[in-house]
């Protein structure tokens, strides 16, 4: 099986588990062949740990799950030096313990009901991948990608993150309601998984036996698949339509001046590298060597969502991100 098999066959089994939820799971797969970070919002219920842990469970390496609340602390995700009671000599009276984000693929979930001082702490891992702890960096692994969850934020209890922070994100992924013919099959699938899990416990035993599923996509198919896709040819004038997208979002009276009152803040250079590598994988994973416009209208939306600052005169009438990006699809030509 090819490498892009593999991929293909890990966002089918992925649709098994996550029910209706086709576009977050290709974002998913997207950001996985892009070496990158993906925050998914939406409302609680709507399967985002679980398309987490199923990309998990397919991908040779360890997960970690964060759980972010009001008390954790920036230590309690990058790990502390512990003190030695015994140890014989002065370098070895301290010892680094590493926290959860020294894994492969890291949940962190509700990010946004923790502290802007909690949430700072995955900055310098997430862009350059190592941790510094009393002065001395710890590198992390080399499959290292962040997957983080948050409420809307008019939910109780959140805190928005920070501009650098969403910068840091690959990609942001917004997760709605299923249709009334999906959330049906996700009862039908949840209630098998429950007779699965409770007709295999024995008698005199508290649980099923545990069975690891085997994982499809090691690390050396995803760096087999990273150069592959690294390989994928972006024309000068694909690379100029990306340039004008993403001009637009910083001079928005280019479209008009109804758009210029809604954009605050255009797009980071950051962001102009995410919508080249994004469009890149997609192209990769259609099959095809070059990329195409198709491939950056696909993911615009994913990619510049959060890296666009609205002003208060959109959110009064209600224009969004996704409208702005919309609006810029549609007026500037590939």
């Amino acid at each position: 099986m090819s490498h892009r098999e593999k991929l293909r066959q890990l966002e089918l089994r992925m649709n098994e588990q996550v029910i209706g939820q086709e576009g977050l799971v290709r974002m998913l797969i997207i950001a996985l062949l892009c070496d990158g970070h993906v925050l998914l919002e939406g409302l609680p219920g709507l399967a985002k740990t679980r398309a987490v842990r199923a990309l998990a469970r397919q991908i040779e390496g360890e997960y970690s799950r964060i759980q972010f609340t009001p008390d954790l602390l920036p230590s309690d995700i990058t790990g502390s030096e512990i003190y030695q009671q015994h140890a014989t000599t002065e370098e070895e009276q301290f010892r680094f313990r590493p926290g959860p984000v020294f894994g492969n693929i890291i949940l962190a979930d509700e990010i946004n009901r923790a502290s802007a001082r909690v949430q700072s702490a995955l900055l310098e891992a997430m862009e350059e991948r190592h941790v510094t702890v009393a002065g001395k960096s710890w590198p992390l692994p080399g499959l290292f990608m962040v997957l983080a969850t948050q409420n809307p934020v008019d939910q109780e209890g959140t805190w928005p993150l920070p501009e650098a922070q969403l910068d840091r994100f690959l990609m942001k992924v917004l997760v709605e309601y299923p249709s009334k013919e999906n959330e049906q099959l996700v009862m039908q699938l949840v209630r098998a998984e429950q007779r699965e899990k409770y007709e295999g416990i024995s008698p005199g035993t508290d649980s099923a036996p545990s069975v690891m599923p085997d994982k499809l996509v090691g690390q050396q198919d995803l760096q087999a698949c990273w150069q592959e896709v690294s390989r994928v040819h972006v024309a000068p004038a694909m690379e100029h339509y990306i340039v004008n997208l993403v001009a637009m979002t910083r001079h928005p009276q280019g479209v008009s001046d109804a758009l210029a009152s809604y954009i605050s803040l255009g797009v980071s250079p950051r962001g102009t590298l995410a919508l080249e590598r994004c469009a890149r994988a997609n192209a990769w994973l259609a099959g095809r060597d070059s990329v195409l416009p198709q491939d950056i209208k696909d993911i615009a939306p994913a990619v510049l969502r959060h890296r666009l600052m609205m002003s208060y005169q959109a959110n009064a009438d209600g224009f969004s991100a996704d409208d702005a990006i919309r609006t810029l699809l549609e007026t500037v030509v590939a």
